[in-house]
């Protein structure tokens, strides 16, 4: 008897039904918007395009951040050599200092004759003193050039009584120089309470006045001279009469500098 051939997909003849396979659950798959792209790249990278419409405020903001970081670069820059600059400039004062231990320099007045007040006239005042200034420069490797342009100023209260300069010259190291200098003033008319207060004054015996100095001057380190700086001093001078044979009662001198 021959037997019978069943076709591969036709269902054993045992009467045995074939479990059916569970299909793939169907994956939805999200609708892009309008106006975005789909890309479909590896799952450990992420990138972001940006839509047509936005592509050229990208640019523009991308530019703008790389702008913004050039400038951030240049300005730290900028302030890395300013600090650089200014720490070498310490350093080298602290040097200039050790080495050569800057001291400065002592003024004084040591004589003031004085002319031209006649407080019982009535003519205007036409004053006049001979002062001389004692100068010390107590520096062992530290010269002064003291250049011209100087001036030399006697007040009396606000009231400007006389002008006039100190000569140029260069004053050396561990040195006391003694210069006069003639002050003159045009005729001044003072008013009767500033007349009486100075007789009040001479019948005392202390007239005060003050005397101001400016100099343009240069300081000589070693070999190198610097730039032209301007010395200040004010002194405060009491003299007990108004004649060539005033004498100084009390004398108070205060000095600084302008660097630039």
């Amino acid at each position: 008897m021959a037997e019978r051939v069943h076709p591969r997909d036709s269902p054993p003849s045992s009467g045995e039904h074939p479990i059916p396979k569970p299909a793939p659950p169907s994956a939805e798959k999200p609708i892009p918007q309008p106006g975005t792209y789909v890309i479909q790249i590896p799952k450990d990278q992420i990138y972001r395009v940006p839509p047509p419409e936005n592509a050229h405020r990208y640019a523009h903001l991308s530019k703008r951040k790389s702008s913004r970081s050039t400038c951030c670069r240049c300005c730290c820059c900028f302030l890395t050599t300013i600090i650089s600059l200014l720490l070498a400039a310490a350093i080298a004062a602290a040097v200039i200092y050790f080495v050569f231990k800057p001291e400065a320099p002592n003024y004084s007045v040591d004589n003031v004759a004085i002319k031209g007040f006649n407080l019982t006239s009535s003519s205007p005042l036409s004053p006049e003193f001979d002062v001389t200034v004692r100068a010390h420069n107590p520096n062992d490797k530290i010269g002064i050039y003291y250049e011209k342009g100087s001036s030399v100023k006697i007040y009396y209260e606000d009231v400007n009584l006389c002008n006039g300069a100190l000569p140029a010259f260069y004053q050396p190291t561990n040195n006391v120089t003694l210069f006069r200098t003639a002050l003159k003033g045009s005729p001044i008319e003072l008013t009767t309470a500033a007349l009486g207060a100075l007789s009040n004054d001479q019948k005392k015996g202390r007239v005060p006045f003050t005397l101001q100095l400016r100099a343009p001057v240069k300081i000589k380190v070693g070999s190198i001279t610097t730039w032209e700086i301007t010395a200040k001093v004010t002194c405060q001078i009491t003299v007990d009469k108004l004649t060539a044979a005033s004498k100084i009662v009390s004398k108070d001198c205060d000095y600084g500098v302008n660097i630039w």
